[in-house]
């Protein structure tokens, strides 16, 4: 009797639904608010770019409308509503911010990508229509026309 309980603990731990690694936990955490002009900590800067912990962060799987200098009316619109859903989201609860690449681009900016529970944030706001997968360079927001 004692030789079968063994095995069937044996079993039961080596089973795949034990051994599957567990995703690790989010840690990451902070209250964030829209960036202004004071100096930048803990804010959102616009719908791929944020400030967190003084540390200037591009999340690396996405592109968002511009809302510094945006082509046309629609652009400054949709960028508008980008920056607000990220800060959404990054206070919505802890998360991880995932090197996949390069660490830094250009402009020195840690490129990053910003994950919750296994799962990008920047994905979900391309879901949602507020960004574009990053491909490389910018998208064009307005259609090929450039003007306000």
């Amino acid at each position: 009797m004692t030789g079968k309980l063994i095995l069937l603990a044996s079993a039961l731990l080596l089973s795949p639904a034990t051994t599957a690694c567990a995703q690790p936990a989010d840690t990451e955490q902070a209250r964030f608010v829209p960036c202004g002009s004071a100096k930048r900590v803990t804010c959102v800067v616009d719908g791929d770019t944020f400030w967190y912990a003084g540390t200037k962060i591009r999340m690396a799987d996405i592109n968002t409308p511009e809302t510094a200098n945006p082509s046309c009316a629609y652009e400054a619109a949709l960028g508008a509503r980008a920056k607000q859903r990220l800060e959404q989201l990054l206070n919505a609860g802890p998360f991880t911010l995932e090197v996949r690449g390069r660490e830094v681009d250009r402009y020195g900016r840690a490129l990053r990508v910003v994950t919750r529970n296994g799962k990008s944030l920047g994905a979900k706001l391309a879901d949602e229509g507020l960004a574009e997968h990053w491909q490389g360079k910018r998208g064009d927001w307005c259609g090929g026309s450039g003007s306000a």
